[in-house]
C-alpha cells in the first residue's frame, strides 16, 4: 500500500520558519506512537464504481476484483527505472530523458476534415436555415471557418509538449510532496482506452492547475495528449495561444450568440465538427463540469455543459457509436493559490502573471519541507449510450421551490410534496439552447450524475483537521486528544465506504496538516510537553469551514437526518435544556420523514449533488426522493422504541441515543450544515434592513457585508463566505421571497408582497433556525 507521508517526510530535513515553531513541534510530538490501524490495505475501500442502476453493463465491464489490490503510485516520481537507460548520468537527467520518450501521436490534416464535415457543408450549401445559399461556397466564408477553427484549437507541437512536460515535472516536484493515483483506477481507464471508443473525462475544478496536472498524468501513463476544454475568460490571448499548441480547446465567443444569428450557427457547426473529429480520431477529451475556482455563482459550469452537449449530439447522430465517460476529481490537502474573490476570479491569467505565480510558489516552498499532497481520483468509465437509454426512462415531474415550501413556511399547508425540486441556477448558453429541450435536460442530469459519482473521492488530512477544530474544538484542544479524535474520524470515513488521501504514521499526518494550517491555528505549550491547538479567531474560521466542506459527502445523509431531529426537538425541549441528550422523547418516523423532506427542499441543489451513493442510487439525483427502507435501518444514533406497532412503518418511533465512543456525535452531525443554515437565517433577518430594489450583485454585496459585520459581533466567521451569500439570495429568489423584475439597467430584485410583512419574515427565519444547532 502506498504511503503518502511516511517515505519522504522522514528522509528530508525539516526546516521551520522560526526556532520557536520547531521547538513546539519537537515538544508536542515527542511521544511514541504507532501507525493508525485503518491505514492497512484491507481496510481501505475501493471507490469509484459507476452506477449499477443506470449503467449495469458498464458496471460489470472494465473491472476485476484483483485491481483493488494494485495499490497507489506517485505520478510525479520519475526515476532511472522509468527510462530505457541506466547509469549515474541517467539518474541526473531522468526527467529530461523521460520527457523525450513520451509518445505523442502525429498531427492530422484537421482543417480540411473540418471543412468537409457534414454540419459545415450543410450550412455552407444552404441546406439548413441560416446557410449561405444553395451552391454558394464563397472564399470569405471559408476564411471565416478557418478563423473560428484557429480560435478553437491548433495542432499540438510535440517538441513543445515534451519541453513543457519536463518543466512541469520539475515544478510539480517542488510544489507537491506527492500526487497519488490508484493503479487499479488507472487500469480501468487504460482498458477502456483499448476498447476502441473515445474517452471523455468529466472533472471537478478545484484550481487552474487541474488543467495542467491531468494531461501530464495521462501522458505519463501512456494515453497520449489530452485535449483540454479551457475557459477563454480565464486566460489571456497569449496564454490561450500557448495552451492551444499544448492541446487546449477554446469555445469561440460567436458560439454563444442567438439561435437565429448566422455567425452563431457557423461557429457552433465548426465546434461540433471539431468535437466529432476528436472523437473519431480517438483523442481523449477533458471537460470541467464545475465553474473555475473562485468564481461566485452556481457550481455547475455552463461552459462545461455546452461541451458535454456537443459530445452527446455526436453520439446521438451516430458519428461515433458510443463514448466512454470517465468521472475525475483532483483533491488537495491545500489548494495552491486559489483565488478567493470575484475580482481575482474574473481577471484572465496571462503568461507573465502565470510565470510570477510559479516563481512565487517555488519561493514560498524553498527550504520548506511542508509541501502539499494531492490525490487524483478516476472513477469507473461508463457508456454514454447506455446512460442515455436508461436516464430517459426515469424522468418525473418537478415543482418550483416556491410551490413546494412557501405554503409550509407561512403555515398555510402541512403536507410536504415528495417530488423533485426544479432549481436550475446554471444559465443555459447558446450551444446548449441549440439542442432539444429533452437533450438539455439530459445534459444537466448527466452533469449532476457525474459530480455525484466523484463525491466519494478521497478526503484529505487537512479537511479532517479543519472539521475537528471548527465543529468540536473551536475553543482549543490538547494535541494528545486531537491524535485520538483524528484517528476516530478517519475510521468513521473509511467505515462509510469512503477513502482518504493519506496514509502513514499518525504523528507525521498531524504535523503535516497542522503545518499547512499554521496561518489559521495557534500552538501553545502546556503542561508535560503537550500542546494546545487553538483555531485563530477571525477570518481563519471561514477558511476552516471551506476545508471542512470536503467531509459533507461522507456525512451529508446523517447530517440532514440529525438537523431534522433537531427541528423536532426544538419545539419540545426548553431552549436552555440539554435537548441533545434527551432519551425520553419519542420521535415519530412520519414526523422525521416530513422534517427531512422540508430540509431537503430548503438545501440548495448544488449541495445535494453531494448526496452519498449509500443513501440512494446515484441515478436518483434528479428525483431527490428518500427511500424509507434505507433511511430507517438500525444505526448507533437511533434506537427503536417498545411500540406495539414495531413492525409497521407508520407506527415506528425512535429515541435519541448516545454513542459510547463519541457522546457528542449527534451535535457534530448537526454542526456540519450549520455554516449554510446560519447564513440562510441571517439572510432572513437581513430582509428587515436590506436596501431594495437593487441588482442581484448589489444585494449580494449588501448581504455579504452584513454577514461580515455579524461575524465580528457574534464570532460566527464560518458564515462570512461570499458563496454562502449568493446561495442565500438565489434560494430566496426561488422561494418567492425575492422577485426579479426587468429594468433598463438590467434585472433588479425587490421584496415580494408576501414577505413584505414582518410577521412572514419572522416565520421564514424561525423555519430556518429550527434546523440549526447552537
Amino acid at each position: 500500500m502506498a504511503t503518502m507521508l511516511e517515505g519522504r517526510c522522514q528522509t528530508q530535513p525539516r526546516s521551520s520558519p522560526s526556532g520557536r515553531e520547531a521547538s513546539l513541534w519537537s515538544s508536542g510530538f515527542g511521544m511514541k506512537l504507532e501507525a493508525v490501524t485503518p491505514f492497512l490495505g484491507k481496510y481501505r475501500p475501493f471507490v469509484g464504481r459507476c452506477c449499477q442502476t443506470c449503467t449495469p453493463k458498464s458496471w460489470e465491464s472494465l473491472f476485476h476484483r484483483s485491481i483493488t489490490d494494485l495499490g497507489f503510485c506517485n505520478v510525479i516520481l520519475v526515476k532511472e527505472e522509468n527510462t530505457r537507460f541506466r547509469g549515474w548520468l541517467v539518474r541526473r537527467l531522468c526527467y529530461f530523458l523521460w520527457s523525450l520518450e513520451q509518445h505523442i501521436p502525429p498531427c492530422q490534416d484537421v482543417p480540411q476534415k473540418i471543412m468537409e464535415s457534414t454540419g459545415v457543408q450543410n450550412l455552407l450549401s444552404g441546406r439548413v436555415p441560416g446557410g449561405t445559399g444553395e451552391g454558394q461556397v464563397p472564399d470569405l466564408v471559408k476564411k471565416e471557418v478557418q478563423r473560428i477553427l484557429g480560435h478553437i484549437q491548433a495542432p499540438p507541437r510535440p517538441f513543445l509538449v515534451r519541453l513543457f512536460s519536463w518543466a512541469l515535472l520539475r515544478f510539480l516536484n517542488c510544489l507537491f510532496l506527492n500526487v497519488q493515483l490508484h493503479k487499479g483506477q488507472m487500469k480501468m481507464v487504460q482498458k477502456a482506452a483499448q476498447a476502441g471508443l473515445p474517452l471523455v473525462l468529466l472533472s471537478t475544478h478545484k484550481t487552474l492547475l487541474d488543467g495542467i496536472l491531468l494531461p501530464f498524468m495521462l501522458l505519463s501513463q501512456g494515453l497520449g495528449v489530452l485535449r483540454v476544454a479551457w475557459d477563454s475568460r480565464a486566460c489571456s490571448p497569449a496564454l490561450r495561444a500557448l495552451l492551444r499548441k499544448l492541446g487546449g480547446l477554446f469555445l469561440p465567443p460567436e458560439a454563444s450568440l442567438s439561435l437565429d444569428s448566422s455567425e452563431g450557427l457557423l461557429a457552433r457547426a465548426v465546434v461540433q465538427a471539431v468535437i466529432e473529429q476528436l472523437l473519431v480520431s480517438g483523442q481523449p477529451l477533458l471537460i470541467f463540469l464545475e465553474e473555475p475556482p473562485g468564481a461566485l455563482g452556481p457550481r455547475l459550469s455552463a461552459l462545461g455543459q455546452a461541451w458535454v452537449g456537443f459530445v452527446v449530439q455526436a453520439v446521438q447522430v451516430g458519428i461515433v457509436p458510443d463514448a466512454l465517460l470517465v468521472p475525475v476529481a483532483v483533491t488537495y490537502d491545500l489548494v495552491p493559490d486559489a483565488p478567493c474573490d470575484i475580482d481575482h476570479a474574473s481577471a484572465p491569467l496571462g503568461l507573465w502573471t502565470g510565470a510570477l505565480a510559479v516563481l512565487r510558489s517555488l519561493w514560498s516552498r524553498w527550504g520548506c519541507s511542508h509541501r502539499i499532497c494531492s490525490r487524483v481520483h478516476l472513477a469507473q468509465p461508463f457508456s454514454l449510450q447506455e446512460y442515455i437509454v436508461s436516464a430517459r426512462s426515469c424522468w418525473g415531474g418537478r415543482q418550483t421551490l416556491e410551490q413546494l415550501l412557501q405554503p409550509i413556511v407561512l403555515g398555510q399547508c402541512t403536507a410536504v410534496p415528495d417530488t423533485e425540486k426544479e432549481q436550475e441556477w446554471t444559465p443555459i448558453t447558446g450551444p446548449l439552447l441549440a439542442l432539444k429541450e429533452e437533450d438539455q435536460l439530459l445534459v444537466r442530469r448527466l452533469s449532476c450524475h457525474v459530480l455525484t459519482s466523484v463525491g466519494s473521492s478521497a478526503v484529505m488530512s487537512t479537511a479532517i483537521m479543519a472539521t475537528l477544530l471548527l465543529f468540536k474544538h473551536q475553543k482549543g484542544v490538547f494535541l494528545s486528544q486531537l491524535l485520538g479524535e483524528f484517528s476516530w474520524l478517519t475510521e468513521e470515513i473509511l467505515l462509510r465506504g469512503f477513502d482518504v488521501g493519506f496514509s502513514g504514521q499518525l504523528r507525521s499526518l498531524l504535523q503535516h496538516s497542522l503545518s499547512l494550517l499554521r496561518a489559521h491555528v495557534a500552538l501553545l505549550r502546556i503542561r508535560q510537553g503537550d500542546l494546545l491547538v487553538v483555531p485563530q479567531p477571525g477570518p481563519g474560521l471561514t477558511h476552516l469551514a471551506q476545508l471542512s466542506a470536503e467531509l459533507l459527502p461522507v456525512f451529508l445523509s446523517e447530517a440532514v437526518g440529525a438537523c431534522a431531529v433537531r427541528g423536532l426537538l426544538a419545539g419540545r425541549v426548553p431552549p436552555q435544556g440539554p435537548w441533545e441528550l434527551q432519551g425520553i422523547l419519542l420521535l415519530s418516523q412520519n414526523e422525521l420523514y416530513r422534517q427531512i423532506l422540508l430540509l431537503m427542499h430548503l438545501l440548495p441543489q448544488d449541495l445535494l449533488l453531494l448526496k452519498t451513493p449509500g443513501s440512494r442510487p446515484a441515478c436518483d439525483t434528479g428525483r431527490q426522493r428518500l427511500s424509507r427502507k434505507l433511511l430507517w435501518k438500525p444505526s448507533g444514533d437511533f434506537t427503536d422504541s417498545d411500540s406495539d406497532d414495531f413492525g409497521e412503518a407508520d407506527g415506528r418511533y425512535f429515541r435519541l441515543s448516545q454513542q459510547s465512543h463519541c457522546p457528542d456525535f449527534f451535535l457534530f452531525l448537526c454542526r456540519l450544515l450549520s455554516p449554510l443554515l446560519k447564513a440562510f437565517a441571517q439572510a432572513a433577518a437581513f430582509l428587515r434592513q436590506g436596501q431594495l430594489p437593487d441588482t442581484e450583485l448589489g444585494y449580494t454585496e449588501q448581504l455579504f457585508q452584513f454577514l461580515q459585520a455579524t461575524a465580528q459581533e457574534e464570532g460566527i466567521f464560518e458564515c462570512a463566505d461570499p458563496k454562502l451569500a449568493i446561495s442565500a439570495v438565489w434560494t430566496f429568489r426561488d422561494l418567492g421571497v425575492l422577485q426579479q423584475t426587468p429594468s433598463p439597467a438590467g434585472p433588479r430584485l425587490h421584496l415580494s408582497p408576501t414577505f413584505a410583512s414582518l410577521d412572514n419574515q419572522e416565520k421564514l427565519e424561525q423555519f430556518i433556525r429550527q434546523f440549526i444547532c447552537s
